[in-house]
C-alpha cells in the first residue's frame, strides 16, 4: 500500500516548486517597475530644481543690475545658465522678448523722514531645464536715497 501512495504523490513537488516560481517571478516584476517609477520621478524632480535655481540665477543677476539701470531700466537679455539651463526675466510667456523689473515707485518708510526715500521693484524670472520651467517673482526695496532740496 505504501508504494501506491508515493506513486502518486510524484507530481506535487513539481507543481509546488512551479507556483512558488511563479509568485517570486511576480514579486520582482513588481519590483522592478516600482524602482523603475521611483527613478523616473527623482528624475523630474531634479530637472524641476535645476529649472528652479536657473530662475533664482536669473533674479539675482537682475538684483545685482538694477543700481547701474536706475536711470531707466531695459529688459535683460537671456542668460544662458549651463549647457541645458536658461533664464530670462519675465514669465513663460516672455522667453523671446525678455521684460524688465518693474519700477513699483517710490515711497516712505517709518522712522526715516521725508527727506530719505526707497523705491521697490518687481522682478520676474523663469528658468528652464530639458521641458520643465519654473517662475520666481521677488519684491525688492532699494534705498535709502536723498530726497528733496537740502534747504532748511
Amino acid at each position: 500500500m505504501k508504494r501506491n501512495i508515493q506513486r502518486n504523490e510524484r507530481g506535487v513537488a513539481l507543481i509546488i516548486a512551479l507556483l512558488m516560481l511563479l509568485v517570486l517571478t511576480i514579486v520582482g516584476i513588481g519590483t522592478m517597475s516600482s524602482t523603475i517609477f521611483e527613478n523616473m520621478i527623482s528624475g523630474n524632480d531634479r530637472i524641476a530644481t535645476d529649472a528652479f535655481y536657473a530662475a533664482e540665477a536669473g533674479v539675482e543677476l537682475q538684483r545685482n543690475q538694477i543700481p547701474a539701470q536706475l536711470p531707466n531700466l531695459t529688459a535683460i537679455l537671456p542668460t544662458a545658465i549651463g549647457e541645458d539651463s536658461k533664464c530670462w526675466s519675465g514669465g513663460p510667456q516672455d522667453k523671446e522678448s525678455p521684460t524688465p523689473p518693474v519700477d513699483l515707485g517710490p515711497y516712505f518708510r517709518a522712522l526715516w523722514g521725508t527727506d530719505w526715500g526707497f523705491i521697490r521693484f518687481q522682478i520676474n524670472s523663469t528658468g528652464q531645464s530639458f521641458s520643465s520651467m519654473k517662475e520666481v517673482e521677488i519684491q525688492l526695496t532699494w534705498g535709502p536715497y536723498k530726497t528733496g532740496t537740502e534747504y532748511n
